[in-house]
């Protein structure tokens, strides 16, 4: 199917429901333009409330939990109806106005790869652009903060565990455009706000609410912005050109070292990523798992860690012709004629922690020479705090056939 004939889909998302109520209602005004909305608001009585707008037109669904399970029921339910809207004559374009507890990117990638009625949506549909709203009143305390979803009613359920700060900074990350509204307190916090944004989301235009149309809000998306492309987690962490100096306390920490983390140092260490920190994001290889890389992410006071794949220097590893050209090339540039293409890079926003100590905490929780010298089979004794996995069931659904079990990724989560 041509590009030309898939339907252009505009994705919403922020924790701020009238934000994203307001940015959504700009849109619904445009020609052959349906609104989705699924709301989670009363998911803890086992129901998610689904809300189709086209023109004068609104229709409200009551959906039962699919298998019980948040995630299976909206890509079962927004899927089929995004495939079913985009063959509509009286549709041009799809607006999907996301739950305030939900992140753009795995909608994405469900649109990308999972299949419906044996294809995958994105032979019907393309993304026009992720639109993220930012309450400047309290993104920043939002942001950096340890609250959990289920603290302000945005949880997918009860056993959502996410902070708000993990949400917030994933929304603003994956958009092609933040939509500003509201007011910071005072001009430190909107310096510092600013300043935040500018790491997080290097490049990416920021414009007001106030006064947007629709047709505004779709030009502001850039020509070269992602329009929902999945991140590589063996791509470049860096990603854009963000600031690296220091504004206003808010700074950029680039990890980079080709040595090991040894870890039980490093699972000591780690809390060193959740005090005054941002963001982090990134790849680490442990002395006593070298086949793997593991990816690291925190925002506030939450920290998750899951496998990103194999090494190419591993045995079972992806071969060089498996990868793709840029993964190729960076893994040529830094390859180590011990470790191969095993490094540490991680990148961490701070916005009171001081970078040094950072640098300190993570450089001390490498290997020594000494423990280098052991080899790999010393290595394979050290106790792994790392090594016991939480799989979440639901996964992976193909639409319209039955719930199938895919291969899923582990995540270790810190309390």
């Amino acid at each position: 199917m041509s590009e030309q004939i898939r339907i252009p889909v505009i994705l919403i998302s922020g924790a701020a429901p009238d934000a994203n109520a307001r940015l959504a209602d700009a849109f619904r005004v445009m020609p052959r333009t349906a609104v989705i909305h699924h709301s989670l608001r009363d998911v803890d009585q086992g129901v998610v409330r689904r809300t189709l707008q086209l023109g004068s037109r609104d229709r409200l669904s009551v959906l039962e939990l699919a298998h019980g399970c948040v995630s299976c029921t909206l890509r079962e339910d927004l899927l089929t109806l995004l495939y079913t809207l985009s063959a509509r004559p009286d549709v041009s374009r799809i607006v999907v106005r996301l739950d305030e507890g939900i992140e753009p990117e795995p909608v994405c990638y469900a649109i990308e790869h999972v299949l419906v009625n044996d294809h995958p949506v994105s032979e019907r549909v393309w993304i026009e652009g992720v639109l993220s709203t930012v309450e400047l009143s309290s993104w920043l305390a939002d942001a950096t903060g340890d609250e959990l979803l289920a603290d302000r009613h945005l949880g997918a359920g009860p056993d959502d565990e996410r902070t708000l700060a993990q949400v917030l900074t994933a929304q603003a990350e994956f958009a092609d455009v933040l939509v500003q509204t509201g007011r910071a307190p005072d001009a430190w916090t909107a310096v510092r706000t600013g300043a935040v944004l500018d790491r997080l989301a290097p490049g990416v235009p920021r414009i007001a609410l106030d006064g947007l149309d629709g047709a505004a809000a779709a030009a502001a998306v850039p020509r070269d912005a992602r329009r929902g492309e999945l991140a590589d987690m063996h791509g470049p962490v860096l990603r854009g050109q963000p600031p690296l100096d220091s504004d206003s306390g808010v700074a950029t920490v680039l990890f980079t070292d080709p040595r090991p983390f040894h870890p039980e140092r490093l699972h000591e260490a780690i809390d060193v990523l959740l005090d005054g920190v941002v963001r982090t994001r990134g790849r680490a290889w442990v002395a006593s798992q070298p086949d793997v890389a593991l990816w690291v992410e925190s925002a506030g006071g939450g920290l998750g860690v899951g496998h990103a794949g194999g090494w190419i220097a591993a045995e079972d590893g992806p071969g060089w012709d498996e990868v793709g050209a840029e993964r190729r090339a960076m893994a040529s540039l830094r390859w180590h004629p011990r470790f191969g293409d095993r490094a540490q890079e991680l990148v961490i926003i701070t916005h009171r922690a001081a970078p040094e100590e950072i640098t300190d905490a993570l450089t001390g929780a490498l290997l020594t020479d000494d423990e280098i010298a052991a080899g790999p089979e010393v290595w394979a004794s050290y106790p792994d705090p790392f090594g016991s996995w939480h799989t979440d069931p639901c996964e992976d659904v193909e639409v319209g056939d039955s719930h199938s079990e895919a291969q899923q990724g582990h995540r270790h989560e810190e309390p």
